[in-house]
């Protein structure tokens, strides 16, 4: 039976690595060449409820699972994991000559920044829920602009603590991951190409969708289901159309719902009840109510308008 473990504080990852205690309860950054035991984790499977951003330096490097896929990295990668999710490390990925020396982890607890401004902005960190096949690939400058703050954090966490460390850390923290984001916002821009094809498969995947039964079995998609059809995390889809059109993906289905309905109610005698079922919703005070939000006329209104 597969065995599975669950960590709720850094000193359980310390233990696991055959490292010393760490020198914060709440914050700890791990380096693959200081750890001690990594046969320990073969066929693992972790539920990990801490903050983790693991960077991997080299395609020699270990893979694991996480989310629906198996990862390799490849060279200068972060992958970032919120608490709750899973992850699991292959049997084959674990033998010491796979081990990046230069890979490290930088893993913190959510009670460091409860207290602080930083709690409230966490939930802009998107990434944390991409899937791994989703991750940030840095190049050597970006590399060294986040090892230089990684170091910070060390260094404040490494020394006797006072009235402006906690500060100072989760500082430190925040501007790690403002700079995470916009590298991430790189990214997404220098894949514009393959950005633009994402988004012509969005709007071919709803049209298609219109046009077959599925609508009348399952009613209108939700952003989980169109990611999962076109194999993104829903996170990762609406921030990648976001960037390239200024609108979620949950703006777009709104947005193609209501170019739908407009067509039928203009183009059709059918009743606003029979277009809001047409178009999945289970209520046609939804339809209606959605319809309004986003074009200042209700269906009716609409209708005689034109």
């Amino acid at each position: 039976m597969e065995e599975t473990i669950e960590v709720r504080k850094i000193s359980q990852l310390h233990k696991m690595g055959g490292l010393p205690s760490p020198r914060h309860q709440l914050v700890s950054v791990i380096h693959n060449r200081d750890i001690k035991t990594v046969s320990a984790m073969q066929g693992i499977k972790v539920i990990n409820h801490l903050y983790t951003i693991i960077f991997k330096s080299s395609n020699i490097c270990s893979s694991f699972s996480y989310g629906r896929n198996s990862y390799d990295h490849e060279e200068g990668t972060l992958v970032f994991t919120a608490p709750g999710q899973v992850m699991k490390f292959n049997d084959n990925s674990v033998e010491d000559e796979q081990i990046d020396p230069e890979g490290w982890s930088l893993i913190f607890h959510p009670d460091v920044f409860r207290k602080s401004d930083l709690s409230e902005k966490m939930n802009k960190y998107s990434y944390f829920h991409y899937d791994s096949n989703e991750a940030l690939h840095i190049s050597d400058n970006e590399r060294v602009t986040i090892e230089e703050l990684l170091n910070k954090i060390i260094q404040e966490y490494n020394q006797p603590l006072d009235r402006h460390s906690q500060h100072l850390i989760v500082s430190n923290i925040e501007l790690f991951l403002d700079y995470c984001l916009r590298f991430y916002d790189r990214q997404f821009f220098s894949r514009a190409n393959l950005n633009s094809d994402v988004m012509s498969k969005f709007e071919r995947f709803l049209r298609n969708y219109y046009e077959s039964d599925l609508v009348s079995q399952n009613g209108i998609p939700s952003v989980e289901y169109c990611a999962r059809q076109l194999s993104f995390s829903p996170n990762y889809l609406s921030d990648l159309l976001k960037k390239e059109t200024g609108k979620t993906a949950l703006e777009h289905i709104h947005f193609f719902l209501i170019e739908r309905a407009k067509n039928s109610l203009l183009n059709s005698s059918d009743t606003i009840s029979g277009i809001a079922y047409s178009l999945g919703f289970e209520f046609p005070q939804h339809f209606s109510n959605l319809f309004k939000s986003k074009t200042g006329l209700s269906p009716k209104e609409y209708r005689n308008l034109n």
